[in-house]
């Protein structure tokens, strides 16, 4: 019988297919995890390595939008635990590339809904407005309050003030307005940088909407806020919706030396002043016209906007400096980043020119000659031309960039450690040492074991050089549960948010009092701040006991232990019942801090004097429902066992056999038995 003819016990089939069921509903949990879409390269990586090393250490499936999408929502799926780490690499890396902050704001559930918005766009506005933050609401049914802001730090504190301020007027009243715009005016009602809507929500208090290029109908402007509010922004966004209607034309005068800043890149500029004030023309003298002439069409409002923006950019040209930046040309490729990433970055972030000389090969052999010492040697000597970086634009603004070049310049740091414990910093075939490189994206140099030098040179950028700052909290080992937390959770709470490595002793270890904690110096002592802190909370802590007849425990336990979590995280008290068998069923312990642990026994009082009425209430109904017995109307005595009634040894003179007798009850097949006269009769041959 081949292996496929094999019969199956139906017994099997079931246990296979609920297991390849199980298997099925672990692996298909799924997380969505909004990123950045500039930060998607960085993720995925050159080659994709990245990707692939998070998607093979974690076991997961991880699905990136495409390039043309303007989703920025990474799918993650696979099992729970997988899915979370996978989850949380994935943000490690956006928090490594930019200021990225993670606060969590507490609103009524009943009001996410309505601050979603029709298909988003009531939060989606916000996200926008708030230099394109994340906000994530709990999902539908799930009861919780916690919705979550991600983003740079000063963004994040906007968008959590605006939609602090939505959900209040939420409460009080909403009212709704929708009016039509053409969409080549939008940019200008909205302004630069959101300044024109910006001042018309603050003199009003009512959001403005605008539509995404997603939504169908591009003109709908929508207003929701109190009714008072939405008549008075409708209003005045109805006077600049007219005023744009009407068209002029203007002119104005601009030096010919700088027409060529304007056409530059195919009319690059001119384009977008066209986008930013409602579609406005601007026309510049043809080449060869010898002229300073400047022609403007477009609506009265955004043509006087134009104008000032051109006088803006005019300025900007005049007051233009060009700064030198010495950075040794070896460092170049690390200070452009993958793909000139960062150098991209900090042009826009601070509106500049930023310019690389030609490479000279001839300069990088002299470069690998120096010893690596502090920042660079080379700083200190005469520049070399391949080492100098110009930078153009407003002078404060040209040196703000050429500080924020400075710092992506690899520096060497020395470390001092006892040359016996090199090894065990290296690891096993060098996993360790890698590890960390990889971890604190920092090249470690280890000396050779001949040179008996307890120096360890450290290579990075400044802040992953820093990073690697290590401290030790000495906290007594009965409260590292605590700070542990059920399944890791408050540990990891920790690690996250200060962004830092918290590692406790291992059994056996001499000091099983000390916790080590790695990162950022400011991170790591923010987050032994943090440890104290729970740790102090700890000692201050009480124990009571309190009397709750054992017949209402169930109650107030609940199914599966669901009632006494909701009671425990309400009043932040741990609450201990008696475990079955006890000599005392009704002593029940409170543990937390003083006045949590009074509030909590106070509400456990209450729910026992509750709950009896009916635990009474049942037993007294169940006396009147239990039918009546014979039995329990005769006294119980012991009980009589079996009787055989006119047996032999009844009749008169005769008594009841012995069973223990061997005489009376012979055992077979032990040998001959001597003949006796036996109240079983005479014995029949």
């Amino acid at each position: 019988m081949g292996v496929d003819q094999l019969p199956l016990n139906t017994h099997s089939i079931r246990a296979v297919c609920a297991s390849l069921k199980r298997r099925g509903i672990e692996n298909s949990f799924s997380i969505p995890v909004p990123i950045f879409k500039q930060f998607h390269k960085n993720i995925i990586g050159k080659g994709g390595a990245n990707i692939k090393k998070i998607r093979e250490e974690t076991n997961t499936k991880i699905d990136l939008p495409t390039e043309n999408s303007n989703s920025e929502v990474i799918l993650i799926t696979g099992k729970k635990a997988n899915c979370e780490g996978a989850r949380d690499r994935i943000l490690a890396i956006q928090r490594d590339l930019a200021n990225i902050k993670e606060v969590d704001v507490s609103i009524p559930s009943k009001l996410h809904n309505s601050l979603i918005g029709a298909k988003g766009r009531l939060v989606r506005s916000i996200m926008e407005e708030c230099g394109g933050v994340h906000i994530h609401f709990p999902s539908e049914g799930s009861g919780s309050d916690q919705v979550t802001i991600r983003g740079p730090g000063e963004e994040v504190e906007k968008a959590k003030r605006q939609l602090l301020q939505l959900a209040e007027e939420k409460q009080i009243s909403n009212h709704l307005v929708e009016l039509h715009a053409k969409p080549e005016y939008h940019k200008f009602l909205i302004g630069r940088g959101g300044a024109n809507i910006r001042k018309v929500r603050d003199h009003t208090g009512a959001r403005i909407i605008f539509p995404t290029p997603d939504d169908r109908d591009q003109e709908l402007i929508t207003i929701v806020g109190k009714e008072d509010a939405v008549r008075q922004a409708q209003h005045e966004l109805e006077s600049l919706i007219r005023n744009l209607d009407n068209i002029i034309e203007d002119s104005m005068l601009v030096e010919p030396k700088y027409h060529r800043h304007f056409v530059a890149r195919r009319g690059h500029v001119l384009r977008e002043i066209a986008e930013e004030y409602g579609g406005v023309i601007v026309s510049f003298p043809r080449t060869g016209v010898q002229s300073d002439r400047v022609t403007l069409k477009g609506a009265k409002d955004c043509v006087e906007a134009a104008k000032k923006r051109i006088l803006e950019i005019i300025g900007d040209l005049e007051a233009q400096v060009v700064l030198e930046c010495v950075i040794p040309q070896r460092f170049h490729r690390i200070v452009m980043g993958p793909k000139g990433y960062r150098v991209q970055q900090i042009t826009r972030e601070h509106d500049v020119q930023i310019k690389f000389p030609e490479r000279d090969d001839n300069a990088g052999s002299e470069a690998q000659s120096q010893e690596n010492g502090s920042v660079s040697p080379e700083l200190d000597s005469a520049p070399r031309k391949c080492d100098i970086i110009l930078i153009s634009g407003r002078k404060e603004k040209c040196e703000s960039a050429r500080s924020a070049l400075l710092v992506l310049v690899p520096i060497t740091v020395d470390v001092d450690v006892p040359f016996d414990l090199h090894r065990y910093i290296i690891g096993q075939k060098g996993a360790g040492i890698r590890k960390m490189m990889e971890e604190y994206e920092v090249s470690i140099s280890v000396p050779q074991p001949e040179q008996q030098s307890d120096v360890i040179k450290i290579t990075g950028l400044v802040p992953n050089a820093l990073r690697g700052f290590k401290l030790t909290v000495g906290v007594e080992p009965k409260y590292h549960p605590k700070i542990i937390g059920k399944k890791g959770a408050v540990i990891s709470q920790i690690r996250k948010d200060h962004d830092v490595t918290v590692q406790f002793p291992d059994k056996g270890d001499e000091n099983q009092d000390l916790i080590t904690i790695t990162g950022y110096e400011k991170n790591a002592e923010a987050a032994r701040d943090a440890i104290l802190k729970i740790v102090a909370d700890l000692e201050e802590m009480v124990s009571e006991d309190v009397r709750l007849d054992h017949r209402v425990h169930a109650r107030i336990i609940g199914g599966r232990g669901k009632a006494i979590r909701k009671l425990m995280e309400e009043f932040r008290v741990d609450i201990r019942f008696p475990q079955p068998g006890s000599s005392d069923p009704d002593r029940v312990t409170v543990t937390g801090l003083p006045e949590n642990v009074d509030d909590a026994i106070d509400h456990l009082l209450n729910l026992e004097e509750e709950y009896m009425m009916d635990v009474v209430e049942t037993e007294t109904m169940a006396a009147y429902m239990k039918p009546p017995s014979r039995l329990e109307e005769e006294p119980q005595g012991p009980a009589k066992g079996f009787v055989v009634r006119d047996a032999p040894w009844n009749a008169s003179g005769n008594k009841a056999p012995d069973v223990s007798s061997a005489e009376e009850f012979p055992v077979f097949g032990s040998g001959v038995v001597p003949k006796q006269t036996s109240v079983w009769g005479p014995k029949k041959l």
